[in-house]
């Protein structure tokens, strides 16, 4: 057998491949929207995928099961209860699928979607014991499935709890502790609130110390995993959506490069300018109204949050680096890339009436700016179980998956300095806040870390 995970930290992804060297057929299971990696190992090892797996229905990211179904013919793969409209399988609890030597077995484990299926793997017909399950995202390192994602569909999150607790009771916990965990999820993932960093463990170890699992009965159970889950970004009901349909593939022509007079015009007419560059670069100058998702940090989930599916994207990002933000916003379904600014810095120098730059205070500012305004508002745009942990005294409270639908709370008029744990977040919110005309927007370098270091939180 030939086993590979494919981990994309921005995303905490996990995908996989699973091929038989005997026969050399091959599947993936959730695979990413830029689906080249696969190829190329499955290319290398002589082997074809014939098969492309969803555990269920995603929500966090846009799946490359048409892409692979389209490169390589493949068979795409879903439980019995998946409500998906293109061509695909449909699979019982309990029933397997042998490509030569390894088998998959099948144990449909709703709770999460009510089309999950968890997918565990024997490397020979005759084991004893399987080699591993994956779980999707019914079972985490350190965390269940969240239950609350179809709330919006009419599905009540108790409902939904029950029935993940006894997927995990009856489907999975049965197994031999020895079972390898493989999850679709990992620290940092909207999917859950107590994701581990680890990518792999075992039935037993989960048994011994997931919070979810050692709870006495169902009632605590569902207590628990409905209560204190992360806000739900807005893009994940669109990705959903676009997971269940069929969808234009992954662009793959090249990016233009825009002057600057062209992309003043399209943001007029209402494109989003999307700066991707660090926020200490951004800060010394951008295009004014544009917002900032740096690169460097969990790109496509944060510009899902504040970029609209229908709007139309100009990029601003250092050279050679276009490309990769292109990809990377396509994982989260926003494909209206239209082009990138050519030379930003030069377009900047030679045109500064179009450029801004970005107001940024220390802890030590913040303090005395606090002192200073009375009319000053703090935004928290951190997430409930980080606040929860220590905030700065008096802060108001929207998480930045909200904060696009929630910045008319706010007063424009009034002078704001918007915080995360580190600065990458509050960047983005106070750009966002600058696109919607506040007057007055500031951040905070180093987030809360640098506000407790200097002992005044709340």
């Amino acid at each position: 057998m030939r086993f590979t995970q494919y981990y994309l930290g921005c995303l905490s992804q996990a995908s996989y491949l699973i091929g038989d060297e005997t026969t050399g057929r091959a599947v993936v299971i959730d695979p990413r929207r830029d689906v080249g990696a696969y190829l190329d190992d499955t290319a290398a090892a002589g082997q074809r995928v014939e098969y492309v797996i969803e555990t269920h229905v995603h929500a966090d990211f846009l799946s490359g099961h048409l892409e692979l179904a389209a490169l390589t013919g493949a068979t795409v793969i879903y439980g019995a209860g998946a409500d998906v409209h293109f061509p695909h399988r449909k699979v019982a609890d309990g029933e397997r699928l042998n490509l030569g030597q390894v088998v998959l077995e099948f144990r449909a484990t709703p709770g999460h979607t009510p089309e999950s299926i968890s997918i565990v793997v024997w490397e020979t017909p005759g084991a004893a014991v399987p080699y591993g399950v994956l779980t999707g995202d019914t079972l985490f390192i350190g965390d269940v499935g969240r239950p609350d994602l179809l709330a919006s569909r009419g599905q009540r999150p108790e409902d939904m709890a029950r029935q993940l607790y006894r997927s995990l009771h009856t489907r999975l916990l049965c197994l031999p502790d020895s079972t390898r965990v493989y999850p679709a999820h990992g620290a940092g993932s909207a999917c859950g609130k107590n994701l581990s960093t680890a990518t792999v463990s075992t039935i037993g170890e989960q048994r011994r110390t997931n919070y979810a699992l050692r709870l006495p009965n169902v009632e605590e159970f569902v207590r628990a995993v409905t209560e204190g889950q992360p806000p739900r970004p807005g893009y994940f009901a669109h990705v959903a959506e676009l997971n269940r349909e069929p969808h234009q593939l992954l662009p793959d022509e090249q990016l233009h490069g825009l002057p600057l007079d062209e992309v003043l015009q399209y943001q007029a007419d209402g494109a989003v300018v999307l700066d991707v560059r660090s926020p200490e670069a951004f800060a010394r100058g951008h295009l004014r109204r544009s917002l900032n998702v740096g690169l460097e940090g969990r790109f496509a989930e944060h510009a899902g949050e504040i970029v609209g599916a229908d709007e139309n994207i100009v990029l601003v990002c250092d050279p050679s680096r276009d490309h990769e933000a292109r990809v990377r916003l396509s994982r989260v379904g926003l494909d209206s890339v239209i082009g990138a600014l050519d030379q930003p810095a030069k377009a900047f120098f030679e045109r500064p009436g179009v450029a801004g730059i970005a107001s940024r205070l220390t802890a030590r500012q913040l303090a005395e700016a606090r002192a200073e305004i009375p009319d000053l508002v703090v935004l928290d745009v951190r997430g409930p179980g980080e606040r929860a942990q220590g905030s700065v005294g008096g802060s108001i409270h929207i998480p930045i998956a909200q904060l696009r639908e929630r910045a008319g709370e706010l007063d424009p008029a009034r002078p704001v300095v918007t915080y995360c744990a580190g600065g990458y977040r509050s960047s983005i919110a106070a750009s966002l806040l600058r696109a919607r005309g506040f007057a007055d927007v500031s951040d905070l370098i180093g987030g809360y870390q640098a506000w407790a270091a200097g002992g005044d939180s709340a």
